[in-house]
Parts: structure tokens; C-alpha cells; sequence
């Protein structure tokens, strides 16, 4: 078998002094943002200041022009909105976090209880799980350390959230006012600020979970099956927050983007983000609960259970058997040196290429994919040789797999690459440099109804080559080393998690910035600059939802191999009625879910658009901006409703496995889960791809770049209108359903694991009684 080059001395430094730098380094970023002062007469400075006119492409008069005029009223407006913007998303996020912590509590009462009556809260030991002839802690020290974990987990995905969206509020104006100075310096102070919130995600994620680990470890000593079964609940902590993240944060965006868009666009003909429009601040907010604050949580969730997933496998493996610290450790070093791999890729596009003309945002940032990736797959060969034997066994449905250190690296490799070509082929599918949006943009002449089609059509087609993606990493890894080879695969494809998140923080920064330049009233040519940033930032969201639904698809099959193992299944038999009953309900879940969240989003973008109606038809002046809106109003409606709507969808994911585990045992509960995961992987990238690109169809008309595309324009056009209306339709499709569908799929195979000693000893009552 052999032992690992790296001694575990070497792997207990690794770990905390990998994370402890990508702290740093997001502080660093942090300190360069701020560098950018809200405060007039300190920022007007000379035109030539650090040579910034030459450098991005833009000759001095123009800066000169620009920054000389009426300086001081800008900065002090973007400042007054950018206050505006964050006290409203703290404000919602307070709000949200008060219901969620007493879920969060009632549920970590339900973990407790459950898993402690699976013995009769005794406090003797029992026989281990996976080997009766040794003698492990008792199920009641389970149930107390995966409660532990549980509030971990679900503390840090919060804090997680709610970090990112201080910073991207705290940066949104800054981009603003540096979009003064070119494209090139909004566009570092906005990608810094994404690096910020990635790197402290990265290494909070990471951190917490090894403290955590050696923390549990002073109780269960050796028991290494029993301590990881109790990490799992740390996933399921980060996972159930998400979910109320993302699905609350959605609601509340895109009922104030729809409001905002059909009243402002369609009927009343003013430009997005115009200071005019009612709805215009919330809309602005909800770009920072939902698409940052609720992905933080999202992919905070994936990684920690991905973690927890390899981990519960290896324990029941070589590893844990014969206590081999490093290779135990090898999922937690390779997220370390993730972290140092994208601090090297972050420096390229923020300190080696500098970025002087518009046509260079979306190379750059699809550069950052590429060299974290490519660097990536080095880091990984490197760790798989020094932190693994040459050989070990793996723990495989109750027998031991041989496998070989390289086959974990190709594992690894294998859902490190499928990642970037989710990446890549949702960008095609989304960005409006290519075909498919531009077809759909094209069919927006003959009206809203053939926009819809196209759009439609386009989403169900891309999913074709992500699951071939999906499913061939699945295969090669499973070949290689069973369900801990998909758990490492999944851990791969979110080995770069820093890196992916800086690009998507990135996206509704820009957004927000662009709305701050509108309302401050600046100048047409800042306006394309940071359109110009959005429409970039659009495409890298679409990727990362790409990105988090296939890391999702993985992450949950190697949670079920985790409850299927677990929970003493010896096969999972598709033509037995048992599980088939349970594959139909779980493939319908999704689509239940999507019902509830879409349903949510149309219920609360209908009074907003009464609201937004209301307010220009009885407020004088306010069409000849003599007058100002209800801003508060607005921002009030979009509260109460995600507030509101955000519980039906999260009870159905929460509860769906509790009640088929414990009135239909463990067979039907592994039916639906695979049920579930199958269908929501389909609709998750089909609904994200939609929306994406019918987005990106009305922008690439509103810009009117090509030839092709000023033909359908300009703004306010008929061609135009059939756009905003698809775009609309896709806004709770691409921010809604599509991205809280992910985390129903790893919620609900996460919360079966933690039960599963549960299930399997008191499951199934239906089927006992009959």
C-alpha cells in the first residue's frame, strides 16, 4: 500500500495557511477598491492622474471633459444611491435571516432528536456501522456533533452571503465612478471586488470545516466513520441556508426587475435604471441579495457538501480504516491549493494584462477559466502524488476497490475540465457574439411570441452537450474509484470556486453600476462603458449557473452513493415498485418547485407593476422628473413577498425526504432522489440558458453594435419590445428556478445522508403496517 510523500504534519500546516492567504489576498483586493473615494474633491484630480487617460485607450481631454464638469454633484448622487442600495439590502437580508434562524434552530432540534432515537438516546458505544466486531461512540454523540455541524454550516453560509453583498455594495458606485477613467479601470475595480467576496468564501469555507474537524476529532479519537458521518451535517447547514438565499433573493430581485421593466420600458417607453421609475432601487437591491448574496450561500453549499461527501466515503476507506491523516485530507488539499492556484489567475487579470478597449472584457475573463483550469490540473498531479500512496483501497457498496494514486488525479482532472466545457457551451448558448442569441434576437421581428419559441428551443437544446459532459465525467470516475471518484470529481469542478465566484460577483456589480451611472445622470458614453461591463458580466453568470448546476449533479450522486452505502441498501432495484413509485414523485419535484417559485415571482411582480402604475399615473411630475418617487414602496413590496413566498418552496424541499423516509422507507427515498436529480439537472441548465440568452437577445438589439442588429433597433422599437417582454419572461427562469433548482437537488440527498441511521432503522412505517 505505501504512505503518502507529504508527512501529515505537513498537511495539518497546508490546510489553515492556504486558507489564512486567501484571506489575505481578499483583504488586499479590498484595500485597493476602497482605494477609490466616494467623497468629492479628493477624486477630481488632475486628468493625467496615473497616466490612466493614455493607458486605457482614451485620450486626456475627454477624461478632462468628463471629470471636470459637475464632479462633485456625481460623486456625491453615487454616493447617496449607493446608500441607498446597500441599507435596503441589509435591511431585506436582516429580515430574511430572522426567519431563517428560527428554521435554522427548529431543524437543528429535528436533527438532534432524530438521530439520538436511533439508539434510545443511549450514551453506551455500539458496534461501527461498516465493521461489528469494533465498538464505536454512541449514535447520541452523532446526534450531538451533527447538530454542531448543522449550525456551522448554516452560520457560515449566511455569513457568506451576507459578505458578499457588503462588499458588492460597497464597490457597485466605485465601478461607477472609475468608468470615468475608461473601461479598463471600472472593470478592475469591479473584478477586485468579486475576487474579494471569492477568496474569503473560499477560505471561510475551508477553514471552518477543518477547525471544525479537528475540533470533533478531540471526542471521537479514532473513530474516524463516526466523526465524518457527523461532519456531513455541515453541508446540510450550508445547503438548507442556501436554498432560503437563493430562492428568497430571487423572488425579491425579479419582482422588481419585471415591475421596473414592463411599466418603465414597455408602456412608458424610459430608459432601464432611469431615475424616474418607482421600482428602480429595489430592482438595483435585489441584484445584490439574490445573484450575490444568494449564490455566496449556493456555492458555499456545493462545496461543503462535495467535502463532506468524499469525506464520509474515505473514512469507510484505507484511509480511515488505518488512520492515514494526509490521504484522508487529500478533498480538504485540494480546495488549499485551489486557493493559491486562483490567486496566481486573479493577478492576471488584474495586474499582468491590462484591459484598454470593450472588445477585452470578455476574453479576459474567459481567460481567468482557462488559466485556473489549466493551472489547476498541475496542482492536482502534484497533490495526488505527494498527498496519496502509490496504492489504497476504496470503499465501493461493501467491498474494497484497489485503485491507484493517478486514477484519483484523472478523477479529479476529469470534473475539474467537464466544468470549463459546462462553461464554455453556456456562454455560446448565452453570449450575444454568437449565433444562437443572435437567431433568437432575430426572431424578435415578428413579435414577442416567435422570441419566446426560439428561446425555448434554445434552452432545451443546451442541454445536450453539458450532460454528455456530466455524464461522462460520472463514468470515468466511478470506473476509477466508485462514489468517492464522483465526490473528488465534483470537488474538482469547484476546485477553482475563487476564481468562478470573482466572475460572478462581477456580473451584478457591473449591473449595479450601470443602473448608479443612469440614475446619477451621467453621461451617454460612461452608460455604454458599463453596459458594456454588464453585458459581459451576464454571460460569466450564465456560466457560473453552469458551473454550480453541473458541480450539483455530481456533488448529489456522490451524496447518494454516501446514503445509499449508509443506509444498508444493497441495490437500488428500478423495477422493484418501491423505488420506481419514488422515481416518478422525485422526477416531478422539480417541476413542482419551479411552479411554486415562478408563481411567486408573477404574484409579486403583479402588485409591483400596479404599484410602478399607480405612482406615475397620480404622482405629478414625476414623467417630467420634477418630482420623485416612492422609492421605499417598491422596495417594501418586493420584502414582504420574497419574504413571504420564500417558505412553501423551502418546506417542500426540507420536508420531501423526512416524510418519504420515514412513511416509505429508505428504497422509495433512494428512488426519489435519483428522480429528482435526473429531471432537476435538465430543467435547472434549460431554464438558466433561456433566460440568459432572451437577456442577452435585448441587449445585443439595445446596443446596436453589428448591422444585423440595428436593423431590429433602436430602443423602444417593435422588435425591441418583443425583447424586453422575453427577457422579462426569462428573468425568474435564469434568477429564480434555474439556480435554486441546484440546491433542491443537493439539499435533498445531503438531508438523506444526515438521516439516513434514522430511515434505516425506524423508515418505512407505511410499508411495516401493510
Amino acid at each position: 500500500m505505501g504512505s503518502s510523500i507529504l508527512p501529515d504534519l505537513g498537511a495539518e500546516i497546508l490546510i489553515p495557511v492556504c486558507a489564512v492567504i486567501g484571506i489575505v489576498f481578499s483583504l488586499v483586493q479590498w484595500l485597493l477598491v476602497s482605494k477609490v473615494k466616494l467623497s468629492p474633491g479628493q477624486d477630481s484630480g488632475s486628468p493625467g492622474n496615473n497616466g490612466a487617460g493614455g493607458k486605457n485607450g482614451y485620450s486626456d481631454y475627454l477624461i478632462e471633459e468628463e471629470e471636470g464638469l459637475n464632479d462633485h454633484n456625481v460623486v456625491i448622487k453615487c454616493a447617496e444611491i449607493q446608500t441607498a442600495i446597500s441599507e435596503g439590502a441589509t435591511s431585506f437580508l436582516f429580515t430574511e435571516y430572522q426567519y431563517v434562524g428560527i428554521f435554522m434552530v427548529a431543524f437543528a432540534i429535528l436533527i438532534f432528536l432524530f438521530l439520538g432515537s436511533v439508539e434510545g438516546f443511549s450514551t453506551k458505544s455500539q458496534p461501527c456501522t461498516y465493521d461489528k466486531s469494533k465498538m464505536c461512540k454512541p449514535a447520541l454523540a452523532t446526534a450531538i456533533f451533527s447538530t454542531v455541524s448543522f449550525l456551522l454550516g448554516a452560520v457560515t453560509s449566511v455569513v457568506s452571503g451576507f459578505l458578499g453583498m457588503k462588499i458588492a455594495t460597497y464597490a457597485n458606485a466605485r465601478t461607477t465612478l472609475e468608468a470615468r477613467k475608461g473601461v479598463g479601470k471600472a472593470f478592475i475595480t469591479a473584478f477586485r471586488s468579486g475576487a474579494v467576496m471569492g477568496f474569503l468564501l473560499a477560505a471561510n469555507g475551508l477553514l471552518v470545516l477543518y477547525i471544525a474537524i479537528n475540533l470533533f476529532k478531540l471526542y471521537y479519537g479514532d473513530d474516524w466513520g463516526g466523526l465524518f458521518e457527523a461532519i456531513t451535517g455541515y453541508g446540510l447547514g450550508g445547503s438548507s441556508m442556501a436554498l432560503f438565499g437563493r430562492v428568497g433573493g430571487g423572488i425579491y430581485t425579479k419582482a422588481a426587475d419585471v415591475g421596473a421593466d414592463l411599466v418603465g420600458k414597455v408602456e412608458r417607453n424610459i430608459p432601464e435604471d432611469d431615475p424616474r421609475n418607482p421600482a428602480v432601487i429595489a430592482d438595483n437591491v435585489g441584484d445584490n441579495v439574490g445573484d450575490i448574496a444568494g449564490m455566496g450561500s449556493d456555492l458555499f453549499g456545493s462545496y461543503a457538501e462535495s467535502s463532506c461527501a468524499a469525506l464520509v466515503v474515505a473514512s469507510i476507506s484505507s484511509f480511515g480504516i488505518n488512520h492515514e491523516l494526509t490521504p484522508m485530507l487529500y478533498p480538504l488539499i485540494i480546495s488549499s491549493v485551489g486557493i493559491i492556484v486562483c490567486l496566481i489567475t486573479t493577478l492576471f487579470a488584474t495586474d499582468f494584462f491590462e484591459i484598454k478597449a470593450v472588445k477585452e472584457i470578455e476574453p479576459s475573463l474567459k481567460r481567468q477559466l482557462i488559466i485556473s483550469t489549466v493551472l489547476m490540473t498541475i496542482g492536482i498531479g502534484i497533490v495526488s502524488w505527494v498527498a496519496l500512496p502509490s496504492s489504497f483501497t476504496i470503499f465501493n457498496f461493501g467491498d474494497q476497490k484497489a485503485v491507484k494514486n493517478w486514477q484519483l488525479f484523472l478523477c479529479v482532472a476529469v470534473g475539474l475540465w467537464a466544468g470549463l466545457i459546462i462553461g464554455f457551451v453556456t456562454e455560446y448558448y448565452t453570449s450575444n457574439a454568437y449565433s444562437p442569441v443572435q437567431d433568437v434576437a432575430d426572431s424578435c421581428r415578428t413579435g414577442a411570441a416567435t422570441n419566446v419559441i426560439f428561446g425555448l428551443a434554445l434552452g432545451y437544446k443546451s442541454c445536450i452537450i453539458p450532460i454528455f459532459a456530466i455524464a461522462i465525467s460520472i463514468f470515468v470516475s466511478f470506473s476509477f474509484a466508485a462514489m468517492y471518484g464522483i465526490a473528488v470529481a465534483a470537488l474538482g469542478m469547484l476546485s477553482t470556486i475563487a476564481t468562478g465566484l470573482a466572475i460572478d460577483a462581477y456580473g451584478p456589480i457591473s449591473d449595479n453600476a450601470g443602473g448608479i451611472a443612469e440614475m446619477a445622470g451621467m453621461s451617454h458614453r460612461i452608460r455604454e462603458r458599463t453596459d458594456a461591463l454588464d453585458a459581459a458580466g451576464n454571460t460569466t453568470a450564465a456560466i457560473g449557473k453552469g458551473f454550480a448546476i453541473g458541480s450539483a449533479a455530481l456533488v448529489s450522486l456522490a451524496l447518494f452513493g454516501a446514503f445509499v452505502s449508509r443506509a444498508a441498501i444493497s441495490t437500488v432495484d428500478v423495477l422493484t415498485p418501491k423505488v420506481f413509485i419514488g422515481l416518478l414523485v422525485g422526477a416531478m419535484l422539480p417541476y413542482w418547485f419551479s411552479a411554486m417559485t415562478m408563481k411567486s415571482v408573477g404574484s409579486a411582480a403583479l402588485k409591483m407593476v400596479e404599484e410602478v402604475r399607480r405612482q406615475f399615473n397620480t404622482i405629478p411630475g414625476l414623467m417630467e422628473g420634477t418630482a420623485k418617487p416612492d422609492y421605499a414602496t417598491c422596495v417594501k413590496i418586493s420584502t414582504d413577498a420574497s419574504i413571504k413566498e420564500m417558505i412553501p418552496p423551502g418546506a417542500l424541499v426540507m420536508l420531501t425526504p423526512l416524510i418519504v423516509g420515514i412513511f416509505f422507507g429508505v428504497e422509495t427515498l433512494s428512488g426519489v432522489l435519483a428522480g429528482s436529480l435526473v429531471s432537476g439537472v435538465q430543467i435547472a441548465i434549460s431554464a438558466s440558458n433561456t433566460g440568459g440568452a432572451w437577456d442577452n437577445a435585448k441587449k445585443y438589439i439595445e446596443a446596436g453594435a453589428s448591422e444585423h442588429a440595428r436593423t431590429l433597433g433602436p430602443k423602444g422599437s417593435e422588435p425591441h419590445k418583443a425583447a424586453v417582454i422575453g427577457d422579462t419572461i426569462g428573468d425568474p427562469l435564469k434568477d429564480t428556478s434555474g439556480p435554486s433548482l441546484n440546491i433542491l437537488i443537493k439539499l435533498m440527498a445531503v438531508e438523506s445522508l444526515v438521516f439516513a441511521p434514522f430511515f434505516a432503522t425506524h423508515g418505512g412505517l407505511l410499508f411495516k403496517i401493510f
